[in-house]
C-alpha cells in the first residue's frame, strides 16, 4: 500500500472518525445539502477574535455590531463527502450548529486547502 492510499484511508478511519475526533454534521454548499458527514469544526475563542478586531475587523475594540460578534473557525472534512466539490473563497457555506440540529450557521469561506482529499476550510460568520 502506498503512502497516499494509507493517508486516504486514514481520513475517515482516524481524522474524521466520529468515535474519535469528528462529529456528524449537515453541510450546505452551492445549492446542495450533505447530511450527516463527519467533520471537525474548530471555532476560535474570544481571544482569537480580539486579534481580528485589532487588525481592523470591527470597530472600537469590538468585533461586530452591538450584541453580535465575529465567529471564525476552521472546518476539516473529506472532499469526497462534499461530492468532490472544493468550496471557493468568498462563497457561503452553512453548517448545523450541533449534531442532528436543525439550526444552521452561515459562514463565508476564507482560505481553502486540499491535502490528499482532506479539506481545510477557514470560515467567517456572525454570532449572537
Amino acid at each position: 500500500m502506498t503512502f497516499k492510499e494509507i493517508a486516504a484511508r486514514d481520513i475517515h478511519n482516524v481524522f474524521l472518525n466520529p468515535a474519535e475526533l469528528a462529529e456528524e454534521r449537515t453541510v450546505r454548499y452551492d445549492g446542495e445539502e450533505y447530511p450527516g458527514i463527519p467533520v471537525s469544526l474548530q471555532e476560535l475563542e474570544a481571544a482569537d477574535r480580539q486579534r481580528l478586531s485589532a487588525r481592523g475587523f470591527g470597530r472600537g475594540g469590538t468585533d461586530g455590531a452591538a450584541g453580535l460578534h465575529q465567529v471564525t473557525g476552521v472546518l476539516f472534512c473529506a472532499a469526497a463527502d462534499l461530492g468532490g466539490k472544493v468550496p471557493k473563497q468568498g462563497n457561503e457555506l452553512q453548517i448545523n450548529t450541533r449534531q442532528g440540529g436543525t439550526f444552521f450557521r452561515t459562514y463565508r469561506v476564507g482560505l481553502v486547502g486540499n491535502e490528499m482529499g482532506m479539506l481545510r476550510i477557514e470560515l467567517e460568520g456572525t454570532g449572537e
